[in-house]
């Protein structure tokens, strides 16, 4: 109720202000008649955005496509773009041919790549590529495999001929965040980003009411960000190069023009699953924030004692920790703050701060955010899949963010389903920002086309994914992105009924019950990078018969065989008897889908 009333006050002291300003307004037009400035003029884009609804004066191209799963991007002073891109374990589909590397360049000035050029280590070598890159003196620098390396490139080179040299090894990469992300100052410090193996450092990682490990001896390596010398090969990991703590997952590094070196924040997730007595599934797809920090030397950002509330404005304690629910705040009053804080669960995973002078001076020295994309915010709609703008000012954010760009996912905002999903940022010499796809591999091209006066304002919002449902109104459940669905036939098991089924598949699309399911295994039950599918009548547990389906349920599956993703017992939902008969029933349905 409180976080409810907030928002009646913010809504009222906003109304207010923007009566004030209107009567300011009207007073400085009524002192001084046609002296309004004339309206800003912004030249067409030649073509269709990429598909992209960017911010007013922008244009984008489709800079080069199907590359692999792009990760990180690196803009070269001659142009040159350089992707990591990623495999393994967490991305199942096998990458292009070639390495895992990728110099992609415009030699005609089009707005698109005409040269492609993949090197690195391949999957025959061993290697299966990573997400952090980087330029400096003269080398490229890139993350493979729980190592950084470094590739000389000789005057004119824009591919290295040489093999490569070993700066770090040994970073961790067990656990649900095995990525290294890397920036390099101009001193040749080299900062990576160690991710937590855990959600919340918990007994049993994801599992309801699993306490926190007191204190977290994962923050020794794991959860910061730690600093080695770039200008050094042969580096191994240890604790003792820990530079900050306290960073679930801090994927995107970037400097400002005064050298301060700022990080995202992936908050952590499923407060309602695993502490469905203190908070409601509404609170938990939005709390908590996803944050942008600026790091200093020492400082602790919160994980996994605290997370931050961006309704209440501070950190509070965490659950597995003594907290109850957002209200105290005890040991966070000494962790540090974000600079800026944006929507639960929407992954930021990369930043970029604009020190070119293309864009207008409204977005210069500000934030750009690629937001790969949520899947834990059931039951409310999936929510990032964009570039956010936030505008900086001395290092604090100086006005609220913007959605800059848009309609990556395309009709379905679900990891197992949409068409892409932002996950690199670089800015070019020529002041152009390209954004990196880790779906299929796309890179776009975002120049500004206008006369400089554009203030900073959204994207204009994208078409709402098109409903399959005939119904001419929408349903009660319109909040959620699949609402309006056809409900398929499908076959019903042995000692169940169609009616259980039905429920079951209400259920499993968070629509009844407080259900989560389609957050890791889709919508269709295609599965993500999170949860297997489940309509292909392969099964990683039990015999896929209704007494096993629900057994597994029930149970959860605490230590997965392929996936990324913990499920709690009842899929962290409060599920009754009937409600677990109901979406095993429609979880066996949708796996024989194909067989009646």
């Amino acid at each position: 109720m409180h976080r409810d009333l907030r928002g009646v006050r913010v809504a009222m002291i906003g109304a207010s202000a923007c009566a004030m300003v209107l009567a300011l307004l009207g007073g400085l037009a009524a002192q001084t008649p046609g002296t309004a400035p004339p309206p800003v003029k912004t030249a067409a884009c030649p073509g269709d955005n990429g598909g992209l609804s960017l911010s007013p004066g922008f244009c984008a191209t489709v800079f080069a496509d199907n590359l692999g799963h792009v990760r990180h991007l690196v803009a070269a002073p001659d142009g040159t773009v350089y992707a990591n891109t990623w495999s393994g374990r967490y991305f199942k589909s096998p990458p292009p041919p070639g390495g895992f590397l990728v110099a992609i360049k415009d030699t005609k000035g089009d707005g698109h790549a005409d040269l492609v050029q993949r090197f690195g280590e391949t999957p025959q070598s061993g290697g299966t590529g990573g997400t952090g890159i980087a330029l400096y003196n003269g080398a490229l620098y890139a993350e493979e495999n729980g190592r950084i390396l470094r590739y000389a490139l000789a005057s004119g080179e824009r591919v290295p001929t040489a093999p490569p040299t070993v700066v770090v090894s040994g970073l961790p990469l067990t656990g649900d965040h095995p990525m290294h992300p890397f920036i390099i100052d101009s001193q040749g410090n080299l900062f990576v980003d160690l991710g937590t193996a855990t959600n919340a450092c918990q007994s049993e990682n994801r599992i309801a009411a699993s306490r926190g490990i007191d204190p977290c001896v994962e923050k020794q390596t794991r959860g910061g960000i730690w600093r080695y010398d770039a200008n050094k090969t042969g580096q191994v990991f240890s604790p003792a190069e820990r530079y900050a703590t306290g960073l679930r997952n801090g994927e995107g590094l970037a400097f400002d023009a005064a050298g301060r070196l700022f990080a995202t924040q992936h908050g952590r997730d499923q407060l309602y699953q695993n502490w469905p007595r203190l908070y409601t599934a509404e609170q938990s797809a939005d709390l908590p924030a996803e944050e942008l920090v600026q790091l200093t030397a020492g400082a602790d950002y919160g994980w996994p004692e605290c997370y931050y509330d961006q309704y209440q404005q501070k950190l509070v304690l965490a659950p597995e920790y003594g907290g109850d629910g957002g209200k105290t705040v005890g040991l966070c009053a000494q962790r540090q703050g974000p600079v800026a804080a944006f929507p639960g669960h929407w992954a930021p995973n990369a930043l970029a701060i604009y020190l070119g002078t293309k864009f207008p001076a409204g977005y210069r020295g500000g934030a750009f955010i690629a937001f790969h994309g949520s899947w834990n915010r059931s039951p409310l709609p999936q929510g990032g899949y964009n570039v956010v703008f936030q505008p900086l000012a001395d290092g604090k954010a100086s006005g609220p963010y913007v959605v800059f760009a848009d309609g990556f996912a395309g009709q379905y905002k679900e990891p197992g389903r949409a068409a892409f999903r932002p996950s690199g940022l670089a800015v070019g010499p020529d002041g152009a920002l390209y954004v990196g796809d880790d779906v299929h591999g796309r890179i776009w091209r975002i120049t500004y086309s206008g006369n400089g006066a554009d203030k900073v304002a959204p994207a204009a919002a994208t078409p709402a994914p098109t409903a399959t449902a005939s119904q001419a109104v929408p349903p009660p459940e319109g909040v959620h992105p699949d609402a309006g669905r056809q409900t398929p036939t499908l076959p019903t098991p042995p000692g169940a009924t169609p009616a259980q089924v039905a429920l079951g598949n209400r259920i499993f699309h968070g629509e009844a019950a407080n259900g989560a399911c389609s957050g890791c295994h889709g919508s269709d039950a295609g599965g993500s990078p999170v949860g297997p599918p489940l309509n292909t009548a392969h099964w990683l547990w039990g015999d896929g018969s209704l007494a096993s389906l629900s057994d597994i349920i029930a149970k959860g599956v605490p230590k997965p065989k392929r996936y990324e993703g913990v499920m709690p017992p009842m899929g962290g939902s409060p599920l009754s008897k009937q409600d677990l008969a109901a979406v095993s029933a429609y979880v066996w349905a949708i796996g024989h889908a194909g067989n009646h």
